[in-house]
């Protein structure tokens, strides 16, 4: 998978000019980078007073939604046990390429108005982690109790006389 390297850069006049450096010192002079504007609209962002308040909040934030999204990615990895190899092309995000995610993203204003504070928009990320976290739990659980069942019916079907089911082997007519 490409690295991806979310940057703010300090700003000129405008957002344009900020851009336009920045893509001129490090793409095109000196190829050392494709870059790709990453779009956040203008957010309600209240005194400095809340934003202080609001930071330790973000970064525990931050670790809760890391924690729980290595934790998908690693679940899906042992769903996928013999098939590893796929796992790129099943971690999805909005359904569509990570990458393209990435590289075109759109703030969906629909889920996270802009017109909410910041505290509120944090608080509805946090409850949609919240959520994905407690459903990967219940599908994780479904899935092992699943997986446990197979095995065993499995074990009986390829165990010894003494454990298996001997209906296929031993017909009605077989006995005296």
């Amino acid at each position: 998978m490409s690295e991806y390297w979310l940057i703010s850069a300090p700003g000129d006049k405008t957002c344009q000019q900020t851009w336009e450096t920045l893509n001129n010192v490090t793409s095109k002079q000196n190829s050392l980078s494709i870059n790709y504007k990453f779009h956040i609209p203008d957010l309600k962002v209240g005194t400095l007073d809340q934003l202080v308040g609001l930071s330790d909040d973000l970064g525990k934030l931050d670790s809760f939604v890391d924690q729980v999204t290595h934790k998908v990615a690693s679940y899906l990895g042992e769903v996928l046990e013999d098939q590893r190899d796929k796992l790129q092309e099943n971690l999805m995000a909005n359904n569509g390429d990570l990458a393209v995610y990435l590289t075109h993203f759109q703030w969906d204003m629909a889920k996270y108005p802009i017109k909410q504070s910041l505290r509120n928009i944090a608080d509805i990320i946090s409850k949609q982690v919240g959520q994905i976290d407690a459903d990967l739990k219940t599908k994780s659980s479904v899935y092992n109790n699943l997986k446990s069942s197979l095995q065993n019916m499995e074990k009986k079907q390829t165990g010894s006389l003494l454990t298996r089911n001997l209906a296929d082997l031993v017909r009605k007519e077989h006995f005296i």
